[in-house]
C-alpha cells in the first residue's frame, strides 16, 4: 500500500505554494499510523538556470518552511531548492493529529526517502540535506543510516538539536527515564521547555523581521508527547555514539546560548534554545568528514539572524560547498 500511494503521488503535478512567487508543492501520502491518516509536503523552487544541483531542506521542532529568502540565495549559487513540511507539521498537519507527534525519528525515513527519489527523477544527480535544529538531528541520522547512497551527497546542518538543552541531571536521570515511561504512555503530555521570547525574537509583530503563520509556528509551543522525547532522545544516543558517516557534514552554531526570563535584544544575538557548547562537543564525535563553524552573534535559527549575520552565514556555507563540490 505505502509503495502504491508513494508511485501515485510521484506522479502528481505540483500546485502553487501559499508562498507564492515560483514556489510549488506536492502532497505526498504516506502510510497510514497510530493517528490515522499522514501525509508530507514536498515544496519547491526551481533555479532559473539549468542544473543538476539540488538542496534538500528539513525545518525544525515547531516550525515549518517558510525561510524564501534562504531559498532563493541557493537558487542564485544554481541550485534547485526543495524543502519538506515534515508528517503533523505546517502544511502537513491534519486536523485529527497531534503536532509533531512521533515514537520515532526513523518515522520520517519514509518522507525523506520519497523526497529523494522525487527529485532524483527531477534529474539531480547532486543533492545536498540541510536540516534546522530538530530538522539537523534528523538528517545526520538519516546519513548515518543512510551509508553508501547515491541519492544524497552532502549535510549541512544549523544548530542541529544533538542534545537537551537542560542541566546534567535532567539530560542522564531525567530525560533516559522520561524515555523508558514513554513505552507505557506515549501519548502523556509534558511541557516543550522552550521559551516563547525566541518566537517573539523572529516574527515581524514582535520583535522580529520575518512573517510567518502563527498557526503553524506558535509563539506558545503546544506540550508534547512523551514519544516524542523518546524519539528525540534515541536519536541523540547515537549522534554522541561516535556515529559514521560517510558524505561531507558541515555543522554550523552560534558562539553564544541566551538565558533570559524576560525580553532582551540578546535574543538576537545568541542561541535562546539549544546550549551551543553540546551541539560544538557532538558535532566533533560524529566520524567522518565533518567541518564545524562558528557563526558570531548568530540566532537559534541562523538563517534567521541580524542580516549582517546571516549573510556571513550564506558566505561561510557556500564557500564550504565549493570546496566540498568542486565541479570537475
Amino acid at each position: 500500500m505505502k509503495t502504491e500511494k508513494s508511485k501515485e503521488k510521484t506522479n502528481t503535478n505540483y500546485l502553487p505554494d501559499v508562498l507564492g512567487d515560483g514556489f510549488n508543492k506536492l502532497t505526498l501520502s504516506l502510510a497510514d499510523d497510530y493517528e490515522g491518516e499522514v501525509i508530507a509536503t514536498l515544496i519547491r523552487r526551481n533555479s532559473k538556470t539549468k542544473t543538476g544541483k539540488a538542496i534538500l531542506y528539513i525545518h525544525g521542532f515547531n516550525d515549518y518552511f517558510f525561510q524564501e529568502e534562504m531559498a532563493k540565495k541557493f537558487n542564485n549559487q544554481g541550485y534547485n531548492f526543495y524543502a519538506l513540511d515534515l508528517r503533523k507539521y505546517g502544511r502537513s498537519y491534519l486536523s485529527h493529529q497531534k503536532l509533531n507527534n512521533v515514537r520515532s525519528l526513523l518515522e520520517y525515513n519514509e518522507e525523506i526517502d520519497l523526497a529523494l527519489q522525487i527529485i532524483k527523477s527531477e534529474n539531480n544527480n547532486q543533492v545536498i540535506l540541510k536540516g534546522h535544529s530538530t530538522g539537523g538531528l534528523i538528517v545526520t541520522n538519516y546519513a548515518g543510516n543512510h551509508l553508501n547512497n547515491n541519492l544524497f551527497h552532502g549535510i549541512i546542518c544549523n544548530s542541529p538539536f544533538y542534545e537537551f538543552n537542560l542541566n546534567i541531571i535532567e539530560r542522564k536521570i531525567g530525560i533516559p527515564i522520561l524515555s523508558m515511561l514513554s513505552t507505557y504512555f506515549p501519548n502523556k503530555l509534558i511541557s516543550s521547555g522552550f521559551t516563547k521570547l525566541y518566537g517573539h525574537s523572529l516574527h515581524e509583530k514582535k520583535h522580529g523581521e520575518w512573517n510567518y503563520s502563527l498557526t503553524w509556528k506558535p509563539h506558545e509551543i503546544p506540550k508534547v508527547n512523551l514519544g516524542f522525547i523518546s524519539a528525540i532522545h534515541n536519536a541523540q544516543k547515537k549522534i554522541q555514539n561516535n556515529l559514521v558517516i560517510d558524505v561531507p557534514l558541515l555543522v554550523m552554531y552560534s558562539n553564544t546560548s541566551i538565558y533570559e526570563n524576560h525580553w532582551s535584544e540578546k535574543f538576537k544575538e545568541g542561541d535562546a534554545v539549544l546550549n551551543v557548547n553540546h551541539i560544538r562537543n557532538y558535532a566533533s564525535k560524529i566520524k567522518g568528514n565533518v567541518t564545524s563553524f562558528e557563526i558570531k552573534n548568530g540566532m537559534h535559527d541562523l538563517i534567521l539572524s541580524k542580516k549582517t549575520v546571516r549573510e556571513n552565514v550564506y558566505k561561510k556555507m557556500f564557500e564550504w560547498i565549493d570546496i566540498k563540490f568542486k565541479s570537475p
